[in-house]
């Protein structure tokens, strides 16, 4: 079973034709002949360093093992052809597109936008506009009499107000006239938001354009961004089990912490949001439009004071009550620098760096053009308005239209792209404009194509990254033919594997229990004479609690043994429990039965039984895989490796 790994010196190495002083890299290892270089071990060890838990993987030894096993299912995935699927090629495909536009752009023209949006960030705008919809590639005609109808419409809004204009107007389709609200940068297309951050507050703008149509907007008022807070709430869901509302429960944990009782105490105690309850209830910081629960952020952004408390309310997910820590202003720019640079990459400011890119890449990749399009126009007729046109069966285009470094374009490629890229057309327009509109389409597509193609040539650290992907994606796909979908359909073998291994499955001892709590010892005495009495619930909360004092609150469940409300060294006896001090707070429980640590039947097991077997199954995998393909390590590299990762 052990892997047949081959130690061997450097000089053996090149001996075996490994160019490694050539391509300025040194090998580490090679699968069946296919090199492994240092470079990218030591940068995925740095890489995973921080997230390794088991301080044995720290080990460069056992590192080495792990990465040896992913290359190991890397090979044997292209073995399979995994990497021929179309799935796979399209997926693929996507992510490079996706990832070279964070690598493409010029960043001179990045930065002044970033600083662009971080100054408009500082305020927000509260506005309402007119729009008149037009298509993005409408006639002439038809243009200018939107242009005219949102003159016509500016004048009246000058006169007569918003709001008659709007109640007159407004239909939904060709014209809106609408309030927007408080905004701020990047929540509206860029030509808009420069609209109106430009225009001063209480006026209207001139006329302008985007994809949408023509508008004129109103800046209604301007104010400083709320910034961002840190808050901890109290959340509870409804469970059917549950005695209680989780609308009356939150009711009874406001009025406690009204009383004085501690926020993170109760948070600990009784939060249903499990992410956070172990910490108070306290969550990451946040700003405007941030969080999924709008409900929830108004109330969040409405406390003034550190330590205010909102009044219970109900948001998409559950009963809230909310504690403010922290309320802070928009953070500085050195910090917010990186996600704005992604944010103006995804946002409409990025025509405006498509445009900057488009310049530098012509004289980068020393293009050449062709001015005398007339053989383009002379093939083109009045079916390319109706999508219909064909190339010509005699036209032969063989002359070069187009060069882009080493890679040349003709004048049949750019006719193929107008046959592919035509589209029908409300209205014609004259055939040089429509062919010289397409050839610098044509001329800018095929552009940022060689820049994309040849990214992984230029920048080191996009190559690594879609390297990555790339493996990440087979060893995907290959696991889930290979392991995780065979095991889960394995029945007979699960089946085995459970009866082995039965003694792995079992549930912890668990208490059906009423878990009773109170700020005060002398209420929770009373509680511990009152359930020793079998008076029920609620009895008890109508003897103790009223409308504008809750003393105490229940649980009643079945736990297990080490839940959060049960104290630590709770005596697993069925009864009434003595007085514990437990999460700042006293707790007594009525234990109605003890149920014992027993085994988990197959079903009750099955998802644990599932993820073993897998493993199981992947080491034994792993075990052939090494048998198949030829490990050679190269020890005088993997020694430099060990001195430079010290």
């Amino acid at each position: 079973m052990k892997m047949k790994v081959l130690h061997v010196t450097l000089t053996l190495f090149l001996l075996l034709g490994y160019s490694v002083l050539a391509q300025n890299k040194t090998v580490l290892f090679t699968v069946d002949g296919e090199p492994v270089y240092t470079n990218e071990f030591k940068r995925v060890y740095s890489k995973n360093l921080d997230l390794v838990k088991d301080d044995s993987q720290k080990d460069i030894d056992n590192y080495l093992k792990l990465f040896v096993n992913y290359k190991l299912k890397i090979a044997e995935a292209k073995a399979l052809g995994l990497d021929q699927k179309p799935s796979y090629i399209r997926e693929f495909k996507n992510y490079k597109n996706q990832l070279s536009k964070n690598y493409l752009n010029d960043n001179k023209v990045t930065e002044q936008l970033i600083k662009e949006a971080y100054n408009r960030l500082q305020t927000e705008v509260d506005a309402s506009h007119i729009l008149v919809r037009i298509d993005e590639n409408a006639s002439p005609q038809d243009t200018l009499l939107a242009y005219q109808e949102i003159q016509k419409l500016r004048g009246r809004v000058l006169q007569e107000g918003f709001e008659a204009v709007k109640k007159d107007i407004h239909n939904g389709r060709t014209l809106f006239a609408e309030e927007l609200g408080y905004f701020t940068a990047f929540k509206m297309v860029y030509p808009f938001e420069n609209a109106v951050y430009n225009t001063p507050v209480g006026e209207w703008s001139q006329p302008f354009r985007t994809q949408f149509g023509y508008h004129i907007v109103w800046t209604k008022d301007k104010r400083d961004n709320r910034g961002e807070v840190t808050v901890a709430h109290i959340m509870l869901t409804e469970n059917e089990k549950a005695e209680q509302s989780a609308k009356d429960r939150i009711e009874e944990l406001y009025k406690r912490v009204k009383q004085g009782e501690d926020f993170a105490a109760l948070a600990k105690q009784f939060s249903d949001d499990k992410s956070s309850s172990a910490n108070g209830g306290k969550l990451n910081t946040f700003s405007a439009g941030q969080l999924s629960s709008k409900i929830f952020e108004e109330q969040a952004f409405s406390l003034q004071n550190v330590n205010d408390v909102t009044k219970p309310f109900k948001s998409e997910f559950g009963y809230h009550i909310i504690k403010l820590h922290e309320k802070n202003g928009i953070k500085p720019f050195s910090q917010l620098e990186p996600e704005l640079k992604n944010r103006i990459k995804r946002d409409s400011r990025s025509k405006v760096i498509e445009a900057k890119r488009i310049d530098k890449l012509m004289a980068q990749y020393n293009v050449s053009t062709q001015t005398d399009l007339t053989p383009i126009v002379a093939i083109l007729n009045d079916d390319f308005f109706t999508s219909t046109w064909k190339i010509p069966s005699d036209f032969k285009g063989e002359e070069t239209l187009l060069t882009i470094g080493n890679k040349t374009y003709t004048q049949y490629d750019f006719a193929d792209f107008l046959e592919k890229s035509q589209r029908r057309r409300q209205a014609k327009v004259p055939l040089k404009k429509l062919v010289d509109d397409n050839y610098k389409v044509f001329v800018e597509s095929n552009l940022k194509t060689y820049q994309e193609d040849n990214l992984e040539f230029e920048n080191e650290e996009y190559a690594q990254i879609l390297s990555e992907y790339r493996d990440g994606l087979l060893l995907f796909d290959l696991m889930e033919t290979e392991i995780w979908n065979a095991a889960k359909q394995d029945s007979i073998g699960l089946q085995e594997y459970y009866l082995l291994n039965k003694d792995k499955y079992y549930y912890n001892p668990r208490v059906d229990a009423i878990v009773a709590s109170s700020a005060k010892k002398n209420i929770i005495k009373r509680v511990e004479t009152l359930l020793e009495n079998n008076k029920t619930i609620e009895v008890i909360q109508n003897g103790l609690n009223s409308d504008t004092q809750i003393n105490v609150s229940f649980i009643v469940d079945t736990l297990e043994v080490n839940h959060q409300a049960l104290p630590k060294g709770l005596n697993l006896t069925e009864g009434v429990s003595k007085i514990y001090k437990h999460n700042d707070a006293y707790t007594v429980i009525k234990i109605k039965e003890v149920l014992p640590k027993m085994s988990k039947t197959f079903n009750e097991a099955k998802g644990n039984v599932i993820s073993d077997y897998q493993d199981q199954k992947e080491q034994d995998w792993l075990a052939n895989l090494s048998k198949k393909y030829k490990v050679v390590i190269n020890q005088e590299a993997l020694k430099q490796v060990k001195e430079e990762l010290k």
